[in-house]
């Protein structure tokens, strides 16, 4: 993976940050009005797996309770159906394509985000926020050429805006199952050093295709290599036996680390950027929810994933700072449902549907890959209901600096366009146009009711997931009013729109249209 040299943020962070936004330069009255912000972000779950939003077959509570509380959206969409760039496009206010080869990170990856970027944690920093990072990751640590796990990492989160780092370095089908805290390892024996490799086996650790006896979680497709706590990964690892983590604990640990930052910083504004591994495969939930959820793993790590909101909910609440805490929470993609184990996804849906009536999926340039569930509440500020207005998830980054009132200085968030009044409830418009990104780096234009599909020499199916990318020869218009599930091309029918939609994505390409005013 290589990094962005971002021309246009070559100045360093300190410098970016514009006269009257160094910490400490609000009055205390100021402070005290501006509210915590917590981003949970979960992964690759889909708009119709919880029952705010109309799932019948597995119950939600407390996310249900959120969105009875906030803002439920029902036209957000990640700005990628695939997690790296999604998360990428978040944190720096970039679409992700314009960064060559962001895809997914191996566990091994550099640091993807370069430091020179002003991220949205640099802006938090900058105004006086104690920042955090917990959870998934999946953008990568340390220098180019790769991660070194049994020395401190840098470059770290905290080169690019936070304070406080517990990760997951990618996703926990990936090598290596170690968490990072703050550049180190947790729990590493130095006796024991950790040697990951992408492209051949190291080490004498059994693997999923030399050994199938020993795996208690069979492959489907892939994740055939070294095997940890029974079950096949992508990639090769060798040694940290002492710091690998055990798979049906990385949601209580997670969430602790989380529920100990917001109680450290009770006292104080904080940012927590809080990435779940629910509910990306491998799917293991906790002894507590295993077989509960009557859909198999991959339902059981829903009501997992739902008990982890709960958890941040009530340490809110313990501590009376609810209702002056904006929290966020999504997914960094669509649904997948066979993501590459034998898990009785499939089989075990009884008519559940993770994708609602949208086409695709994860990976996906149709709809259900980066139309995501989106909630927000903040009591204080944010009266409860439903937001139909559209909303991407590049425009965090402009509407939290139009919040905190921070000027963002020349080419920092360089996509992301202030849609606040839409994040509060106040603006039924939503953003002028959604632009979305596949598997393949397929681009895609959402425009009222028409949504427009560039056309593609890429494969039309993943092979691992036999989902549909939506990659085709010729252009793809569709009217998604009408036809939301995305199933007649009417392209032909109206090449007027075609050729507007196609001429409007590529001034967005060009970097012509940052703000596209209404």
């Amino acid at each position: 993976m290589n990094r962005q040299l971002f021309p246009l943020l070559s100045l360093v962070p300190g410098l970016a940050l514009v006269s009257g936004c160094a910490k400490g330069t609000k009055s205390a009255d100021e402070q005290a009005k501006r509210p915590n912000v917590i981003y949970l972000i979960s992964d690759d779950l889909g708009i119709g797996d919880l029952s705010c939003y109309g799932a019948t077959k597995v119950h939600t509570p407390h996310l249900d309770s959120l969105a009875s509380q906030g803002l439920r959206f029902n036209n957000a969409y990640a700005t990628s159906s695939i997690s790296t760039p999604s998360r990428f496009g978040l944190l720096t206010g970039m679409y992700p394509w314009r960064q060559k080869n962001t895809g997914i990170a191996p566990g091994n990856s550099e640091l993807i985000i370069d430091t020179a970027c002003v991220t949205m944690a640099d802006m938090f920093r900058a105004e006086g926020y104690a920042t955090g990072v917990v959870g998934k990751w999946h953008l990568g640590l340390g220098p180019k050429g790769g991660t070194n796990f049994n020395e401190e990492i840098r470059p770290n989160t905290s080169d690019i805006g936070f304070d406080y780092e517990f990760v997951i370095p990618a996703t926990v089908d990936r090598v290596p199952c170690v968490f990072v805290e703050n550049g180190h390892v947790v729990g590493l024996d130095p006796s024991d050093p950790i040697t990951v490799s992408y492209e051949h086996k190291v080490g004498d650790w059994p693997t999923g295709l030399e050994n199938p006896e020993l795996v208690t979680m069979k492959p489907s497709q892939g994740h055939n290599n070294t095997i940890v706590n029974g079950i096949p990964r992508i990639g090769w690892m060798t040694g940290g036996k002492s710091a690998l983590w055990n798979d049906e604990e990385i949601a209580d640990v997670i969430t602790d680390k989380a529920k100990q930052f917001i109680i450290n910083h009770k006292d104080e504004p904080f940012f927590l950027y809080m990435g779940t591994q629910d509910v990306h495969v491998p799917r293991v939930a906790h002894p507590r929810f295993a077989g509960k959820s009557g859909l198999g793993p991959r339902g059981d790590v829903i009501l997992q994933l739902d008990w982890t909101v709960g958890q941040i909910m009530q340490v809110l609440d313990s501590l009376h700072i609810a209702d002056n805490t904006l929290i966020v929470f999504c997914s960094d993609n669509g649904p997948v449902i066979d993501d590459g184990y034998h898990d009785q996804a499939f089989e075990l849906l009884n008519g559940h549907t993770p994708m609602k009536e949208y086409r695709g999926g994860k990976y996906s340039a149709f709809d259900a890959g980066t139309r995501v569930p989106f909630i927000v509440r903040w009591p204080a500020a944010i009266r409860p209901g439903i937001q139909e207005a559209p909303f991407s998830m590049v425009d965090v980054y402009a509407s939290f600096a139009s919040l905190l009132q921070h000027p963002l200085a020349e080419g920092v968030a360089p996509d992301s366009r202030n849609q606040l009044s839409t994040l509060m409830g106040k603006d039924s418009l939503g953003c002028s146009f959604v632009v979305q990104q596949n598997l393949n780096s397929t681009l895609s234009i959402i425009q009222n009711e028409w949504k427009y599909i560039m056309p593609s020499d890429k494969p039309a199916i993943e092979y691992w997931t036999k989902m549909e990318l939506g990659n085709l020869p010729q252009p793809q218009l569709y009217n998604i009013q009408e036809d939301p599930s995305e199933q007649h091309n009417v392209a032909e029918q109206y090449p007027e729109k075609v050729a507007e939609l196609d001429a409007l994505l590529r001034e967005v390409i060009a970097g012509e249209k940052k703000t596209f005013e209404r």
